[in-house]
Protein backbone atom coordinates (compact mmCIF):
# COMPACT_ATOMS: atom_id res chain seq x y z
CA UNK A 1 0.00 0.00 0.00
CA UNK A 2 1.23 3.48 -0.44
CA UNK A 3 1.54 6.25 2.01
CA UNK A 4 -1.30 8.03 0.38
CA UNK A 5 -3.56 4.97 1.19
CA UNK A 6 -2.39 4.13 4.85
CA UNK A 7 -3.36 8.00 5.64
CA UNK A 8 -7.15 7.43 3.68
CA UNK A 9 -7.68 4.45 5.88
CA UNK A 10 -6.24 6.33 9.02
CA UNK A 11 -8.56 9.26 8.04
CA UNK A 12 -11.43 6.78 8.16
CA UNK A 13 -11.14 4.13 11.28
CA UNK A 14 -11.51 5.29 14.37
CA UNK A 15 -10.81 2.51 16.43
CA UNK A 16 -7.34 0.28 16.73
CA UNK A 17 -4.90 -2.05 18.54
CA UNK A 18 -2.54 -0.50 21.03
CA UNK A 19 0.96 -2.25 22.00
CA UNK A 20 3.17 -0.99 24.68
CA UNK A 21 5.58 -2.51 26.97
CA UNK A 22 7.39 -2.03 29.58
CA UNK A 23 10.31 -4.45 31.31
CA UNK A 24 10.41 -6.47 28.48
CA UNK A 25 6.49 -7.46 28.66
CA UNK A 26 3.77 -5.95 25.95
CA UNK A 27 0.45 -4.66 26.58
CA UNK A 28 -2.15 -4.24 23.61
CA UNK A 29 -5.93 -2.63 24.71
CA UNK A 30 -8.16 -1.20 22.09
CA UNK A 31 -8.00 2.84 21.86
CA UNK A 32 -10.14 5.21 20.18
CA UNK A 33 -8.18 7.57 18.12
CA UNK A 34 -8.30 10.62 15.27
CA UNK A 35 -5.73 10.70 13.11
CA UNK A 36 -3.94 14.23 11.52
CA UNK A 37 -1.17 14.43 9.45
CA UNK A 38 1.88 12.50 11.12
CA UNK A 39 -0.36 12.06 14.39
CA UNK A 40 -2.96 10.38 16.42
CA UNK A 41 -4.59 11.81 19.28
CA UNK A 42 -6.64 9.85 22.05
CA UNK A 43 -8.42 10.40 25.63
CA UNK A 44 -7.46 7.94 28.17
CA UNK A 45 -8.63 7.98 32.18
CA UNK A 46 -5.44 7.21 33.30
CA UNK A 47 -4.19 3.30 34.25
CA UNK A 48 -2.21 0.64 33.18
CA UNK A 49 -1.72 1.93 29.21
CA UNK A 50 -0.82 5.82 30.78
CA UNK A 51 2.00 4.12 33.45
CA UNK A 52 3.67 2.65 30.99
CA UNK A 53 3.83 4.57 28.40
CA UNK A 54 5.32 7.77 30.41
CA UNK A 55 7.88 4.84 31.29
CA UNK A 56 8.54 3.99 27.58
CA UNK A 57 7.17 6.15 24.64
CA UNK A 58 7.82 3.71 22.40
CA UNK A 59 4.47 2.54 21.22
CA UNK A 60 2.85 0.61 18.25
CA UNK A 61 -1.08 0.84 16.93
CA UNK A 62 -2.55 -1.04 14.65
CA UNK A 63 -5.83 -0.97 12.96
CA UNK A 64 -8.07 -3.04 10.37
CA UNK A 65 -10.84 -2.19 7.11
CA UNK A 66 -12.33 -5.99 6.75
CA UNK A 67 -14.54 -6.37 4.18
CA UNK A 68 -14.21 -10.47 4.43
CA UNK A 69 -12.70 -13.26 5.73
CA UNK A 70 -10.29 -12.74 1.96
CA UNK A 71 -10.80 -8.78 1.67
CA UNK A 72 -9.09 -6.42 4.41
CA UNK A 73 -6.61 -3.97 4.76
CA UNK A 74 -4.36 -3.20 8.02
CA UNK A 75 -2.16 -0.65 8.92
CA UNK A 76 0.34 -0.89 11.52
CA UNK A 77 2.56 2.25 12.60
CA UNK A 78 5.26 3.28 15.50
CA UNK A 79 5.38 6.18 16.89
CA UNK A 80 5.50 7.83 20.27
CA UNK A 81 3.40 9.12 23.16
CA UNK A 82 3.55 12.22 24.01
CA UNK A 83 0.82 13.39 26.97
CA UNK A 84 -1.13 16.63 27.04
CA UNK A 85 -1.29 17.32 30.83
CA UNK A 86 -3.99 20.52 31.65
CA UNK A 87 -1.09 22.93 31.72
CA UNK A 88 -1.03 26.17 29.94
CA UNK A 89 1.48 25.55 27.90
CA UNK A 90 -0.28 22.87 26.47
CA UNK A 91 -3.81 24.07 25.90
CA UNK A 92 -3.90 24.65 22.76
CA UNK A 93 -2.58 21.16 21.57
CA UNK A 94 -5.15 19.70 24.00
CA UNK A 95 -7.97 21.74 22.79
CA UNK A 96 -6.98 20.99 19.33
CA UNK A 97 -7.37 17.11 20.33
CA UNK A 98 -10.29 17.62 22.11
CA UNK A 99 -12.06 19.45 19.02
CA UNK A 100 -10.67 16.14 16.86
CA UNK A 101 -12.05 13.50 19.09
CA UNK A 102 -15.49 15.55 19.20
CA UNK A 103 -15.92 14.90 15.41
CA UNK A 104 -16.29 11.23 16.35
CA UNK A 105 -19.39 10.15 17.86
CA UNK A 106 -19.29 8.41 22.04
CA UNK A 107 -15.26 9.46 21.30
CA UNK A 108 -14.87 9.91 25.26
CA UNK A 109 -17.45 6.92 26.45
CA UNK A 110 -15.37 3.77 26.66
CA UNK A 111 -12.37 5.26 28.75
CA UNK A 112 -14.98 7.03 30.80
CA UNK A 113 -17.60 4.38 31.79
CA UNK A 114 -14.83 2.05 32.65
CA UNK A 115 -13.13 3.87 34.59
CA UNK A 116 -16.12 4.63 36.70
CA UNK A 117 -17.50 1.21 36.75
CA UNK A 118 -13.56 0.66 38.78
CA UNK A 119 -13.76 4.01 40.50
CA UNK A 120 -17.29 3.91 41.41
CA UNK A 121 -16.26 8.28 40.91
CA UNK A 122 -18.47 10.80 38.70
CA UNK A 123 -15.74 13.05 37.86
CA UNK A 124 -12.74 11.36 35.86
CA UNK A 125 -9.93 13.93 34.64
CA UNK A 126 -9.38 13.34 31.06
CA UNK A 127 -6.23 12.66 30.03
CA UNK A 128 -5.24 13.80 26.05
CA UNK A 129 -2.42 12.28 24.63
CA UNK A 130 -0.77 12.47 21.00
CA UNK A 131 1.22 9.54 19.52
CA UNK A 132 3.76 11.07 16.78
CA UNK A 133 3.79 8.86 13.79
CA UNK A 134 7.61 7.69 12.88
CA UNK A 135 6.52 5.24 10.34
CA UNK A 136 3.53 3.01 9.39
CA UNK A 137 3.22 -0.30 7.19
CA UNK A 138 0.20 -0.90 4.87
CA UNK A 139 -0.89 -4.39 3.99
CA UNK A 140 -3.98 -5.17 1.81
CA UNK A 141 -5.16 -8.96 1.05
CA UNK A 142 -7.39 -9.39 -1.72
CA UNK A 143 -9.28 -11.88 -4.34
CA UNK A 144 -7.45 -11.39 -7.17
CA UNK A 145 -9.22 -12.22 -10.93
CA UNK A 146 -8.38 -15.62 -10.68
CA UNK A 147 -9.65 -16.29 -6.96
CA UNK A 148 -6.15 -16.82 -5.10
CA UNK A 149 -6.06 -14.36 -2.32
CA UNK A 150 -3.02 -11.79 -2.25
CA UNK A 151 -1.63 -9.73 0.10
CA UNK A 152 0.53 -6.59 -0.24
CA UNK A 153 2.87 -4.56 2.06
CA UNK A 154 4.65 -1.56 2.06
CA UNK A 155 7.04 0.35 4.51
CA UNK A 156 6.42 3.99 4.45
CA UNK A 157 7.74 7.15 6.40
CA UNK A 158 5.31 9.62 8.11
CA UNK A 159 7.53 11.82 6.79
CA UNK A 160 6.74 10.95 3.05
CA UNK A 161 3.43 13.15 1.39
Amino acid sequence: MTAKECREILERISIGRFGCSREDQPYVVPIYFVYEPDHLYGFATGGQKIDWMRTNPKVCVEMDEITNHFQWTSVVLCGRYRELPDLPQYAEERDHARKLLETRSLWWQTAVASRRLKSGDDFIPPLFYCIEIDSMTGYRAAVDAGESVTATATRVSSTSN
